[in-house]
C-alpha cells in the first residue's frame, strides 16, 4: 500500500520538474512575418508603393518597377530624349556610340541606388533583377547590346579571381573604370515588351535585395 502511494507522487513530481525546466530549453518564438510598404513621402493617396520590405526582420526589398528620370529639359516631354540625365551627359548629348536604351538605362539604376540607399542598402544587397525593354523609335528590336553596357557601369563589373575592377565601355568609346563598383551578379531576366507605361520609357527595371545581417 504505501509503494502505490509513493509511485504516484514521485511521478507527479517529475512531471513538474519537467514543466519547470522546458521553457529554458525552448527554442524562442519566431517573430511573425511583416509586410512593410514604403510610400512616397508628401503624397496623401499615392498608388503604388516604392517597395515593399517582406520577412519576419524585414528580410528582403522589393522595388516597384522604376523608369528613367525626366532631367533633360531641352527634350521635348514623352520622347525618349527627355530621360537623359543632362548631369552625366551635358545638354543631352550623346557620346559616340552611346544609344538612347543605354543612357536611360543608367539613369535608372542610378536611381535604383538611390531608392535602396533609403532604406540602409546598397547596389552589392541586389540579389533579382528584372529587365523590360521597348525598342528605340526607328528601330524594330529592343536595344540589348546597349541596356547590357549599362548594367556593367552598375553591376558584375569586377573580376572574381583577383578581385581587380573591370574596365567597361560606355557606348563605342574605350572601357574605362564603371559608374559604380559591384562585385554583385544578381540573377536576371531581360525582355522586349510592346510598350512601357510613361510616354518615352525604353527601360524599366525591379529589384529585390537581401538586408545584411544586422
Amino acid at each position: 500500500m504505501r509503494i502505490s502511494r509513493i509511485l504516484p507522487a514521485l511521478a507527479l513530481v517529475a512531471a513538474a520538474a519537467g514543466c519547470a525546466t522546458a521553457p529554458a530549453d525552448a527554442a524562442p518564438p519566431e517573430p511573425p512575418f511583416t509586410a512593410r510598404a514604403v510610400l512616397p513621402d508628401g503624397e496623401a493617396n499615392p498608388m503604388i508603393a516604392q517597395g515593399v520590405a517582406l520577412g519576419a526582420g524585414a528580410d528582403l526589398y522589393k522595388t516597384s518597377g522604376i523608369g528613367p528620370t525626366q532631367l533633360n529639359t531641352a527634350a521635348a516631354e514623352g520622347t525618349p530624349e527627355a530621360f537623359v540625365d543632362t548631369a552625366q551627359f551635358p545638354d543631352g548629348v550623346l557620346p559616340a556610340g552611346v544609344t538612347i536604351t543605354e543612357a536611360q538605362g543608367m539613369n535608372v539604376l542610378r536611381a535604383i541606388q538611390e531608392n535602396l540607399e533609403l532604406q540602409g542598402l546598397r547596389l552589392e544587397n541586389v540579389t533579382t533583377m528584372r529587365v523590360f525593354l521597348d525598342n528605340a523609335p526607328g528601330t524594330d528590336r529592343a536595344d540589348y547590346a546597349g541596356w547590357n553596357r549599362a548594367y556593367r557601369q552598375f553591376f558584375a563589373n569586377t573580376n572574381l579571381a583577383s578581385g581587380d575592377t573591370e574596365l567597361v565601355p560606355l557606348g563605342s568609346a574605350e572601357p574605362s573604370a564603371p559608374l559604380v563598383r559591384n562585385p554583385a551578379r544578381p540573377s536576371r531576366f531581360a525582355l522586349e515588351v510592346q510598350s512601357l507605361p510613361v510616354p518615352g520609357w525604353l527601360v524599366e527595371v525591379e529589384v529585390d535585395a537581401v538586408f545584411p545581417p544586422s
